[in-house]
């Protein structure tokens, strides 16, 4: 095993991470992982390969790869040599190509400006001709309607009656509206969770007084999660990734528990039923297991 093996094997170890859940968080296959670990490099595709999946090994554990690809440079192979030719090769074979096509491109741009003018012409031509002829029916045809007399009481009882409907209508909807927010306030407030057990990274909550169970994670950086239930059946596992604010949510309501992993508890936020909830064990702690008991309000 190589130095810089060693020190990610230790760097993963101490997070609490098994070789599975490091493949599931960056999607590299678990031998490959174990190439990495022992510094055997023969099985990767490329040495191209071999330092991606590195970096993306540190990053999962929260380590900077360009300290290590300094550190170890020595344990590491270059891919400059190699990338070389094959840019090389790119380079003349796009010139080729362009050389080629040059006169093509000259001549395109001439031929469809005069394709659109064209097209414009026509079009307005056409529309030109039917407005004229559809403004001297129109005109023929309002001379020949009969005068309408209209009572001016009548539409003005009208209009009185149309504001009057609008009105009552706004009210009921601003009625409905606060009627709403006063039922979400009274559901929120009879909810309770609160943890009633903690130990090293498990920690355990109850949840009363609510009518549905459904769990929320939001990631504000990437971050390895689990959602099961008390008999093991996963509802969700996977990464939420780095750069843009990810969640996964998951209606328990039809379970009594719910265990959830997260790998990195500072970036990850838990919310039951849109509560948030407050870890028992500081979220700098980084792995944690957390269950969440539902007891029904009738219990």
């Amino acid at each position: 095993m190589t130095e810089l093996g060693n020190r990610l094997k230790e760097a993963r170890i101490a997070k609490g991470l098994s070789l599975d859940d490091l493949q599931s968080m960056t999607k590299i296959q678990k031998r490959y992982l174990i190439g990495i670990e022992e510094g055997n490099y023969s099985s990767m595709p490329g040495n191209f390969y071999v330092r991606a999946f590195i970096k993306q090994y540190a990053e999962a554990l929260s380590l900077n790869p360009d300290e290590l690809f300094e550190t170890y440079k020595g344990e590491i192979p270059a891919t400059y040599n190699e990338d070389l030719p094959q840019q090389l090769s790119r380079v003349k074979t796009h010139k080729s190509i362009s050389e080629g096509n040059s006169r093509i491109f000259d001549i395109l741009p001439k031929i469809l400006i005069g394709v659109f003018v064209i097209v414009v012409a026509s079009i307005l031509y056409y529309f030109i001709s039917n407005h004229a002829g559809g403004n001297s029916n129109e005109s023929i045809s309002k001379e020949n309607e009969p005068v309408k007399i209209v009572k001016s009481e009548n539409l003005e009882k009208e209009k009185a009656d149309d504001k009057e409907e609008k009105k009552d209508t706004e009210e009921k909807k601003d009625k409905t509206v606060q009627e709403d927010k006063q039922t979400a306030v009274e559901e929120t407030a009879k909810q309770e969770i609160k943890a009633v057990q903690s130990s090293g990274r498990n920690s355990t909550y109850e949840l009363k007084n609510a009518d549905k169970f459904v769990v929320k994670l939001v990631s504000k950086g990437q971050t390895w999660v689990s959602i099961k239930n008390g008999k093991g059946k996963s509802f969700f596992q996977g990464t939420l990734k780095t750069g843009a604010t990810e969640s996964q949510t998951a209606d328990l309501s039809a379970e009594s528990i719910a265990v959830i992993r997260v790998g990195n508890a500072a970036d990850t936020d838990i919310y039951v039923n849109d509560q948030k909830l407050e870890y028992a064990v500081p979220a700098t702690a980084n792995v944690q297991n957390i269950t969440i008991q539902y007891v029904l309000k009738d219990e």
